[in-house]
């Protein structure tokens, strides 16, 4: 019966494998296209990805290396992956200081040593990551599989993922609105100045709001994800891509590049992935579940006119994105940028390192609606939150969520869930 669900993983990557190789191509002269044109060769290759992707996942299913081990070591895989991965991380920052420090007059020499080290540790890396990841996939699918979303005692789809230098995300808004309106992946490794060259280039030449931003998972099949030494956050994101895979079969997912449908959708991730990634972490790394919350105590006294108030990042964000449509709503796109660049000094000064505040910045991170902050007044993530509350499963919460196709029915949702249970 494994045999035949390797088979069927196979086959199910051969399918999504062609999927992704199938492109559309926008007629010539229109906005994305030049968009691309601005782009160029920087532009991230998603069909070269998918073939190397596809060839080391096949390769791992066929070799089955991880089922020769017992629990304790499969535990051990992973945990040795982590390491391996803090050590390399840990040297690339050592060299890059050295590369930095204008003291040193020849870095090439001063980190000879590391650089050998580092490639030593690339190559160790590389031998353990398809059995790590294929233990990781197996804990995660286990877990789903329990939780219901199983077929003949498999996850389904299974869970695949590989760890990846990730694509940056241009995401460009019009500037009159907050609005995702483009998003074009862009191969890794740019520096911050041809970031801000290329986004420069976006609004002067097309007039659009335009912000480069970091990601830390992508749901192509197998996702990709960030390299990361952090167990938590690692289990936790496989599961986030593996719901947008599930997702990607009912009208929530079918339905992605509508704007609200894909804030819901990411939001439904977010919420989901926490749940999983929990019972990932308690039942097969218990070492590593967090710390309960401190308990309640009682309201502290008020703070005396002089002593200075405690900044709230995310109440604080929610205030800026409320006042920055309001005032793009009244048509005053000058006044509502010129009141974001001053946000963005505020929020500079209290140790949060924004490099661009604008309409851009608010389209990507304002779609994870599970926590305040960027959203600012959207109610899809309260909404949400009510709906898994009164679910009680996670196969019950997405089993609610699937038929989503428009924010409406989203309300309708919620009105028949979450209001009707709390009466």
């Amino acid at each position: 019966m494994r045999r035949l669900f390797l088979w069927l993983k196979l086959l199910l990557l051969t399918i999504i494998c062609l999927f992704f190789l199938a492109r559309e191509w926008p007629p010539f002269g229109d906005e994305y296209t030049q968009i691309v044109q601005l782009v160029g060769l920087r532009q991230f290759d998603f069909v070269s990805w998918e073939l190397n992707a596809f060839a080391a996942k096949a390769e791992g299913v066929l070799a089955n290396n991880d089922a020769f081990l017992d629990e304790a070591s499969r535990k051990q895989t992973v945990l040795d992956f982590m390491a391996l991965v803090r050590e390399i991380q840990q040297l690339d920052a050592q060299i890059s200081q050295i590369y930095t420090d204008p003291n040193i007059s020849d870095p090439v020499a001063a980190t000879a040593v590391l650089q050998t080290e580092y490639a030593q540790k690339r190559e160790e890396l590389a031998a353990l990551q398809p059995v790590a990841e294929a233990i990781v996939q197996d804990q995660v699918g286990q877990i789903l599989a329990e939780e219901g979303f199983g077929v003949l005692g498999q996850a389904w789809p299974p869970v695949m993922m590989q760890m990846s230098p990730l694509p940056s995300l241009l995401i460009i808004s019009p500037r009159d609105r907050i609005e995702r309106i483009y998003g074009v992946s862009l191969i890794p490794g740019l520096s911050t100045a041809e970031k801000d060259a290329l986004e420069t280039a976006v609004y002067e030449q097309l007039n659009l709001s335009a912000l480069v931003v970091p990601l830390g998972g992508l749901g192509t099949y197998p996702a990709m994800i960030m390299e990361t030494s952090n167990i938590n956050w690692f289990v936790e994101v496989t599961a986030h891509e593996w719901a947008h895979h599930w997702m990607t079969f009912f009208p929530v997912g079918l339905n992605y590049g509508d704007p609200q449908v894909r804030i819901i959708n990411e939001t439904i991730a977010s919420i989901f992935d926490q749940e999983i990634g929990s019972r990932v972490i308690e039942r097969y790394y218990p070492e590593f579940v967090p710390p309960p919350p401190p308990p309640a105590t009682d309201p502290a006294p008020e703070a005396e006119p002089d002593e200075p108030q405690v900044f709230e990042y995310g109440a604080e964000l929610a205030a800026t994105r409320i006042h920055a449509e309001e005032l793009l709503a009244a048509g005053d796109i000058e006044a509502a940028e010129a009141y974001m660049e001053a946000r963005r000094l505020v929020f500079l000064q209290n140790g949060y390192g924004i490099r661009k505040l604008n309409q851009a910045y608010f389209a990507f991170y304002g779609a994870y609606a599970a926590v305040p902050g960027a959203t600012g007044s959207d109610p899809t993530g309260p909404m949400l939150r009510d709906i898994q509350a009164n679910t009680h499963t996670p196969r019950a919460f997405m089993e609610a969520v699937a038929p989503i196709a428009t924010f409406t029915d989203l309300e309708e949702i919620w009105d028949e869930i979450a209001v009707v249970d709390s009466q």
